[in-house]
């Protein structure tokens, strides 16, 4: 609701009068498009025609597989890069390559690339509307030309080049790209031949003047050897280094031979020394006397045991085997001693060995030192030698292949025609119908355009918001008192009312705005004033429902009532919240009272949390929300926290109750029989919305309340009233029969 609504009112757009001022001038609106239609037919078909084709390249290595070499890998991986794709558009686009084509072509005496000399240039000429261009050969007026139809681009994300040309003959719209293309292709064909013509040159003295110096090298090399007697070496060191290397090696098997033997011999002398089992021992059940030694052995204890069971142990017979037994075993024993002396003697030998390898180990040693020190020099020319050498090797190798490639048909360009112009059929410009359609109708919008703000502008298709146009057959008087014209009208403050019945002014010039002041109406110049019936009708007008059609109306969020007569008035304004909710709007009570009147009414429980609880920092924001029991309205109860330490959060209550706004249509604060100090508690400002709720009003206690309120500043005060009821507890009973329902 405007702040001063007798000298500010919202305005909507009619949309009936925008159509209508259109459907006015609908022939002008015609005329015109077809007019504009007519002229740009026309011009398209007196225009002259141009032509378009394209031809597209693939940027690919097309190197032969014989001439590839060991860098192909990297030389492709640059020639694909994105800048490589970028550059070869560059030269697609020079003015080399242009002047190729124009040459090849003959474009230099055609007319549609040089117009200096046409009639129409000499005409502006002599008029001198225009100079003559001495400044620029034909072959650069050319060049201009035909790069303002030229259109070279990268197809995205590929390396695919595309070549455009427009052109006024369809013939050499094709031709163009084509010749573009083999132009192309001749130009990098013949830069890659002169580049390998070019290194081939250059390589040339170069690998002559290596040659040298690798023989100069190889003969330092050869005299530095034979003069300080330095042999020639294997792969694997010097002389003396590798005879060093072979003693070494000697020397340690020597060593572990020596060991072995001392091991054997140590052995054996255990065995024979504690009687023990010497046929265990490798050396000795290897040797052949011995293992004769032991059969013949095995033979005669065999005989012995097969003898002593049919002879007596005095037998002779058995004392000659025993004689025989004991001799073979006096010759094992002796053949062991004899493997002794021979493991013994390998020992011996061994270690002489060592020492003597030691010698020749020590010997090499300081062989290898003083041939190591001549060989200092010997590798630094050997270094050089070989350095020279794989430089002319690289050369030659260099050299042979840019020589392979510098003939004719060996170095193709990197790039492969996928694609040839052709000639085209149709023109691409000027496209007539198209043309014709596209003008035609920008035409027919912009006129609609400038017709509905010249309308906007001139304030002939602006309405009061809210107001309702008349039937042309509907009485004055009937549409004055209709019901969506005089809503809830606010009191004015400037002035208190003798009387408490509304009074509605009628105007016959125009219909009544929904939320115009009393005062204001009557004070209006050239109205001619009706006074209407002070019946059921007129003070319907401050009724529940006509305070909630003005608050949607208005679209005012927050609204403070304030109830003088106590209960009967906060039930009116239970009865307006589920109003509100009703009409499908949102709404949510605040019960400030000190009776809990709402909160009997709209919640379950009475002892409920509400806004006591959360003023006092008691309860959480969503658990001080009900439902309405008998609508879709929202209730906060008064709580179950004391009133008074309540209020000393007052200040709390302005942010609590912008967040509700934020979150319903329309909140409603009951604060009972307040006075004004009362009100300016929980009020912010002065500016707020005051519904006065008496549902039968007192004169006296009316306007003793208004005229606190307009000392205290309030100015936006809406009475709500029901007449109807016969006594002041009609509304009481009216929402107890309701409950009981």
């Amino acid at each position: 609701m405007p702040e001063n609504i007798g000298h500010q009112q919202d305005v909507d757009i009619d949309l009936r009068q925008l159509l209508g001022a259109i459907w006015d001038r609908r022939l002008r609106i015609l005329a015109l498009t077809a007019g504009v239609a007519a002229i740009a037919f026309v011009g398209a078909n007196m225009a002259t025609p141009s032509y378009q084709s394209e031809a597209r390249l693939l940027i690919e290595p097309r190197a032969s597989a014989f001439s590839k070499t060991e860098q192909a890998g990297s030389d492709t991986q640059s020639l694909l890069d994105e800048l490589n794709i970028a550059s070869q558009v560059q030269v697609l686009s020079s003015a080399d390559l242009i002047k190729m084509v124009a040459k090849e072509l003959k474009l230099t005496g055609l007319p549609e690339f040089d117009k200096s000399n046409s009639t129409s240039q000499k005409i502006l000429r002599l008029l001198h509307l225009k100079k003559a261009d001495n400044a620029l050969s034909p072959e650069d007026r050319v060049v201009d030309k035909f790069v303002e139809k030229l259109q070279v681009y990268q197809v995205e994300k590929s390396r695919v080049i595309g070549i455009q040309f427009t052109s006024e003959d369809p013939k050499l719209a094709a031709a163009v790209p084509n010749a573009m293309m083999a132009a192309y292709s001749l130009l990098e064909s013949d830069a890659k031949i002169d580049s390998n013509f070019e290194a081939t040159q250059w390589l040339e003295p170069e690998i002559e003047g290596l040659r040298k110096k690798v023989e100069a090298a190889e003969k330092k090399v050869a005299d530095y050897r034979a003069q300080k007697d330095i042999p020639q070496s294997s792969d694997t060191g010097s002389v003396a280094a590798q005879q060093l290397k072979d003693i070494g090696a000697e020397l340690a098997r020597v060593r572990a031979e020596g060991a072995n033997a001392k091991a054997r011999a140590e052995t054996v002398r255990n065995a024979l020394q504690t009687g023990g089992a010497v046929d265990t021992l490798s050396d000795v059940a290897n040797s052949a006397m011995m293992q004769k030694l032991k059969e013949t052995e095995s033979g005669l204890k065999g005989q012995i045991a097969d003898l002593s069971i049919t002879l007596l142990n005095n037998h002779p017979k058995l004392k000659a085997l025993r004689s025989q037994l004991a001799a073979v075993q006096q010759q094992i024993r002796q053949e062991t001693s004899k493997i002794l002396s021979s493991i013994e003697n390998e020992a011996r030998v061994a270690t002489l060995r060592e020492q003597d390898l030691t010698r020749q180990y020590d010997a090499a040693k300081v062989d290898t030192a003083r041939a190591t020190e001549k060989e200092v020099g010997l590798k630094a020319l050997e270094r050089e030698a070989n350095a020279q050498r794989q430089l002319l090797e690289t050369y030659l190798s260099r050299y042979r292949e840019a020589a392979s490639r510098s003939g004719k048909n060996s170095s193709p360009a990197d790039a492969r025609v996928i694609s040839r112009a052709i000639e085209p059929r149709e023109p691409t410009f000027p496209k007539i119908l198209p043309i014709t359609i596209i003008a035609g109708l920008a035409t027919f919008i912009l006129s609609a355009v400038v017709i509905l703000l010249m309308e906007l502008f001139s304030g002939r298709a602006l309405k009061p918001a809210g107001a309702i146009i008349p039937a042309e057959d509907e009485p004055v008087v009937e549409k004055a008192v209709r019901k969506a014209d005089v809503v809830a009208m606010p009191l004015p403050v400037a002035e208190v009312p003798v009387a408490v019945e509304p009074v509605v002014v009628v105007q016959e010039a125009r219909p009544i705005e929904a939320a115009e002041p009393v005062a204001a109406m009557a004070a209006e110049e050239e109205t001619e004033e009706q006074v209407v019936d002070h019946g059921d009708a007129a003070d319907n007008d401050f009724s529940v429902e006509s305070v909630a059609e003005h608050i949607l109306h208005a679209r005012i969020p927050v609204v403070f009532g304030v109830s003088p007569s106590g209960d009967d008035g906060s039930a009116a304004m239970v009865m307006l919240a589920r109003e509100i909710a009703e009409r499908g709007r949102t709404s949510i009570l605040i019960d400030m009272t000190g009776s809990l009147l709402p909160t009997r009414l709209m919640a379950v429980d009475r002892y409920l949390p509400g806004i006591t609880d959360l003023l006092s920092g008691d309860a959480a924001f969503g658990d001080t929300i009900h439902s309405d029991r008998l609508s879709d309205a929202h209730i906060i109860p008064r709580g179950r926290a004391d009133l008074e330490d309540a209020l000393r959060g007052a200040d709390r209550l302005t942010m609590i109750i912008g967040a509700l706004a934020d979150a319903y249509d329309v909140v409603l604060v009951e604060c009972g029989p307040a006075d004004v100090a009362g009100l300016a508690r929980l009020t912010r400002n002065t500016s707020e919305h005051i519904v006065i709720s008496m549902p039968k009003p007192d004169e006296d206690t009316l306007s003793a309340l208004i005229n606190a309120c307009a000392e205290a500043g309030y100015n936006e005060l809406m009475l709500m009233s029901d007449p109807r009821a016969t006594a002041p507890q009609g509304w009481l009973s009216r929402l107890t029969r309701g409950q009981a329902a």
